[in-house]
Parts: C-alpha cells; sequence; structure tokens
C-alpha cells in the first residue's frame, strides 16, 4: 500500500522513514528545550534545529511533486511542513509558485527589494541589519518573513489573505505562549535553533547560483530579455555545494538538497535519487561543485558584504575558484515574496 502512496516506489521506507524523523525529531526536540537539565536542552537545539532542516527540504520535495502520487496529498504535506517552519503565512501553492518561477525564469525573483528598502531608511536602520548580519543574526531572512505577514495589509493585490495571516499568527502565539508558560527558557532555546536553522539554509542557498536577480511588483512580472537564459546557462549558474566528496551520506544531512545541478537538470526526481543521477550526469567533472569546506570562509568573510552586493560575485576555476562568490541572500523557497 505504502509503495502505491508515494511516487517513487523504490524510495517509500525511505521517504517513511525521514518524514517520521522529521515529525519525531520536531516532537523529541520540543520535549527535550522543555527538560530541566542543560544537556538535554542543547541536544533538544540540536535535534530541533536538523527537524526544521528535514522539514524545509521536504516542503521543497512537495512543491516539486516528488513524494506523493497525487497532487492534493503533495500540497497538504507541503502545508504540514510550511506550519512547521514557520512558513505558513503565506499559502503552500504561493510558496510553489514562487518556486516554480525560479526554475522558469532561471532566474531569482522576488517582489520585495530588500537592498532598495535598505538604502531609502535611515542609515541606522541598515546599520542595525549589518550589525545584525555580522552577529550571525539572519536579519535579512526575518525581515523578508515579516514582510510577508505584513503585505496584505499594505497591498490591496493581497488583502485576500490577511484573514489567513491573522489566523496564522493567532495559532503560533497561543504555541509560543504555552512553550513559555511551561519553560519560559524554551522560547530562547526554540528562537537559537530557528537561527540556526535559518543560518543552515541560507549558507546552502547562497551558493547554488549565480544567477541574476530580479525585484518585480507581482507574482506575474516579467523579468527582463537581456540574455538567453536556457538550459546551458541553467546548469552554468548552477552549482553542487556538497557536504561532503568523501563521504556522500553526510549529504543525508540537508536531504541531498546539496546536488542541486542534478535537481536542475530533473526537478522532478526525488531526493533519494539525486547522488545516482549527479554521477550519471557529470561522473567525475567537478566544474560545477563546490564543497562546503571551499565556502565556509567565504560566508564568515562576506556576511556583511552580500547584505547590499549588487551581484553575487563570480566563480572561477583552480583550487580557489570560489573566492570571488560572495553569495546570495533573501533567496529562500520559505518566503514567498
Amino acid at each position: 500500500m505504502s509503495s502505491s502512496f508515494f511516487r517513487s516506489t523504490d524510495g517509500a521506507w525511505r521517504n517513511i522513514a525521514a518524514l517520521t524523523y522529521t515529525i519525531v525529531g520536531y516532537v523529541c526536540g520540543l520535549a527535550f528545550i522543555l527538560a530541566d537539565a542543560w544537556w538535554v536542552n542543547i541536544i533538544g537545539v540540536l535535534l530541533l534545529t536538523h527537524a526544521l532542516v528535514y522539514a524545509a527540504y521536504f516542503l521543497h520535495e512537495f512543491a516539486h511533486g516528488t513524494i506523493f502520487n497525487t497532487n492534493r496529498a503533495n500540497r497538504r504535506g507541503g502545508e504540514a511542513m510550511s506550519w512547521l517552519t514557520g512558513a505558513a503565512y503565506a499559502p503552500f501553492v504561493d510558496l510553489r509558485r514562487k518556486h516554480m518561477r525560479h526554475h522558469v525564469d532561471r532566474a531569482d525573483v522576488v517582489t520585495f527589494d530588500y537592498k532598495a528598502f535598505l538604502r531609502h531608511r535611515p542609515a541606522w536602520v541598515c546599520s542595525l541589519v549589518s550589525a545584525l548580519e555580522w552577529l550571525y543574526i539572519p536579519a535579512v531572512e526575518f525581515l523578508m518573513r515579516g514582510y510577508v505577514i505584513l503585505v496584505p495589509f499594505i497591498s490591496p493585490e493581497c488583502k485576500s489573505n490577511r484573514t489567513r495571516i491573522l489566523g496564522v499568527l493567532s495559532v503560533r502565539l497561543v504555541f509560543f505562549a504555552a512553550l513559555g508558560w511551561v519553560a519560559p527558557k524554551s522560547l530562547f532555546l526554540y528562537f537559537v535553533a530557528y537561527v540556526i536553522f535559518v543560518t543552515i539554509l541560507r549558507f546552502v542557498d547562497a551558493y547554488q547560483h549565480t544567477y541574476d536577480a530580479f525585484a518585480v511588483l507581482a507574482s506575474s512580472g516579467e523579468i527582463p530579455k537581456d540574455k538567453v537564459r536556457d538550459r546551458s546557462y541553467e546548469q552554468l549558474n548552477t552549482y553542487t555545494n556538497l557536504v561532503s566528496l568523501s563521504y556522500p551520506w553526510l549529504n543525508l544531512l540537508l536531504l541531498n538538497f546539496c546536488y542541486h545541478n542534478a535537481h536542475h537538470e530533473k526537478p522532478k526526481i526525488p531526493w533519494h535519487q539525486l547522488p545516482v543521477l549527479h554521477r550519471e550526469l557529470f561522473g567525475n567533472n567537478d566544474q560545477q561543485v563546490l564543497p562546503m569546506s571551499m565556502l565556509i570562509k567565504g560566508f564568515h568573510r562576506n556576511r556583511v558584504r552580500r547584505v547590499l552586493s549588487e551581484d553575487y560575485g563570480a566563480v572561477t576555476t583552480g583550487d580557489n575558484k570560489a573566492e570571488g562568490f560572495y553569495g546570495a541572500v533573501g533567496v529562500s523557497f520559505l518566503t514567498a515574496v
């Protein structure tokens, strides 16, 4: 029965195991941050963080329809993951539509230009965001999430989403109030886990493309026809930022999301088939492979610079080919703006 329910019959047990880990990990993580012992709290933060990471990447899988056989089941799975990750302020269909534009347009398309927003605010606002980013607090990502909440109240085009926003806010406020009532420290620990979770996702997102970024005023807005953005362009501007070359199983820590060239070549391939597809497509050709060990230093060094950078930088060749790759900011698939 499970094999017919899942889109890929050979992946049924893998999906069951990974989804079970996601849900159980989230619940146990919550229980552990409520405990009295500090060492249990630390385990809880780590478990909660990783469960959120898996929930986010499963949301991405559901958006591509790679898990279940029906669109309805994938949509419900995506909605569930959006609640876990704090992305439920936007309907799942909007999250999916925005992400599909990334694939179809071969560009990073957003409707909120946070860079223009910061440039037109008092200098202290930009300084505050830069200071938070220097402290490894992902201020830009929280700014984007805040905009998702506010946009139905400032844009007539999105006013139909006001009821949803108020409903989601109410549920989450009750949830966090209950956590704080049981153990006040759990609110701080949840925040720590969430910041680490967002930082992990943005680190992965930062180094997967050297696409052009465009801010359009509406979700249906078109990007400029200033160059040919074909499949060749897509692959040349997409990168596979593996957790480990020597130990491929470590890439499962990110649900194989880091096999990004393979994913862009065949977006309907489920997460558990991506390593094999990567080997079939690219073999030993590592031109588009950027191991994370090569990126950590730049992520640290450019953590403020990339916030207002006009582009993502460039990848060259050789052992230091990612030296000038600053990375992207504010392109998360968890924000439908």
